[in-house]
């Protein structure tokens, strides 16, 4: 069965041209633009390279601005809070009319991707569903967990609640090439175990609300430095590689050998 690179550096003859989303701090783009500068300093040059930064915040919650600045990279903020507010629609891809308002929203960003030749769009805490294609997401849970009926178990903004909820007694992170669902796409690589640590029952937690949200935010800050800021830069420079391809069954494919569970690093 034939197999196509994600991008074939062959082929195109030069870095991997990436654009970085981003909603909050942005330390997901901070470890992807240190990862692409050690690569510089060790092989002196990076197989990919981050072009611009675009955030979906105009709040100054976005820390985007200033990493940006910081980088030399030019940068770009469209408030998707705005612009739901400006023509009274909720954010519900859900519904025709909200996924077709959420394709307009994009067609912003999308124009920014087109003008610079973007290759790959990394979602560094990128909070807002995306309709753009060839894109790639770390999501904070092991996304080849599965439920009976073949769907994924743990997917959303509360994946991290799930999985301690759920027993989990691991959490890992996931990174993803996105399509049209919400953590549905195929699965490219999976961050080691980060133990969880309970040191009360998960049965008291359940009947404490704030006690367990402190207890959740722990853990998913710790996934973060373990998981995600290790995986996410990871996998951009294992596609500008060329390493990883898709089948004709959208079946992921690192160095031709299939990784249906997604891409581990041996240690």
């Amino acid at each position: 069965m034939p197999l196509t690179p994600f991008f074939d550096p062959i082929e195109t003859g030069r870095p991997m041209r990436v654009a970085a989303f981003m909603s909050g701090s942005g330390t997901n783009v901070k470890r992807l633009l240190a990862h692409e500068k050690t690569l510089e300093e060790q092989e002196g040059s990076s197989p990919f390279e981050v072009v611009f930064i675009f955030s979906d915040r105009s709040d100054g919650l976005c820390a985007g601005e200033g990493i940006a600045l910081d980088s030399g990279l030019p940068y770009f903020s469209y408030d998707i809070r705005a612009f739901y507010a400006e023509r009274s629609l909720e954010r519900n891809i859900k519904t025709s009319k909200g996924l077709e308002a959420r394709r307009e929203y994009d067609r912003v960003a999308k124009g920014f991707v087109e003008a610079f030749h973007i290759d790959v769009i990394a979602l560094g805490g990128y909070m807002s569903y995306i309709t753009m294609d060839r894109c790639v997401n770390v999501h904070p849970a092991d996304l080849s967990i599965r439920l009976p009926d073949g769907r994924r178990k743990y997917v959303g903004d509360q994946a991290v609640r799930d999985a301690i909820m759920g027993g989990e007694t691991f959490l890992r992170s996931s990174t993803l090439w996105t399509d049209e669902g919400v953590d549905t796409g195929p699965l490219l690589m999976i961050s080691e175990p980060l133990p969880v640590e309970l040191f009360e029952p998960l049965e008291t937690l359940t009947k404490d609300n704030e006690r367990l949200f402190q207890v959740v935010n722990q853990h998913q800050e710790r996934l973060k430095e373990f998981g995600d800021w290790k995986i996410f830069p990871i996998t951009i420079e294992m596609i500008a590689r060329g390493r990883f391809a898709l089948d004709e069954e959208k079946c992921v494919y690192v160095d031709e050998q299939p990784v249906p569970d997604g891409y581990r690093e041996s240690r």
